[in-house]
């Protein structure tokens, strides 16, 4: 079923709750192009005090189909398009591989790379969790969540998702 990975784990690293302040279908539509944005050409260079200091980290997204997940690609991002102007998602589970790159005398040297999964639950609010299924670990899950959501957030003129108080 395109949209869920059905072996998506049930004890996650990281779970946020966040309101969402646009229809689902719109906050839908603006992750998935979120996401394909940031597989084109997002990457980040480290700061000098993070673990991941003088590296560069490339994103890659694919989205749940059953067992597999595939790549947002342009032929992709239109087949989910095209389902979610049918009828939003319920759930929708991304696989996330960061890569890590350290540039050394002009060569970039692949590092260890991250597999992360990623659930957003569409309900009365927006629930984000995050798996980490392998790697070093070199972004903490709630970097990934956090990450997310402010690409989503600048996406549009003013956010559509604002954090939800801890209870």
């Amino acid at each position: 079923m395109l949209g869920v990975y059905e072996s998506f784990p049930e004890n996650v690293h990281k779970i946020a709750d966040f309101a969402a302040l646009t229809p689902t279908k719109k906050l839908q539509q603006t992750l998935i192009q979120t996401l394909r944005k940031l597989n084109e050409a997002a990457s980040l260079d480290g700061t000098a005090d993070s673990a991941m200091s003088q590296c560069a980290v490339i994103f890659e997204f694919g989205i749940a189909e059953g067992s597999d997940f595939n790549y947002l690609d342009d032929e992709e991002v239109s087949r989910v398009m095209n389902n979610i102007n049918r009828k939003p998602f319920p759930i929708l589970d991304f696989l996330l591989v960061t890569r890590y790159y350290k540039t050394q005398e002009q060569k970039r040297r692949p590092l260890r790379f991250d597999y992360y999964m990623l659930r957003f639950i569409f309900d009365r609010h927006v629930e984000i969790r995050v798996f980490h299924e392998k790697g070093p670990m070199r972004m903490l899950p709630e970097e990934i969540s956090d990450f997310v959501v402010e690409r989503i957030n600048e996406t549009v003129s003013k956010g559509i998702l604002k954090p939800l108080e801890a209870s």
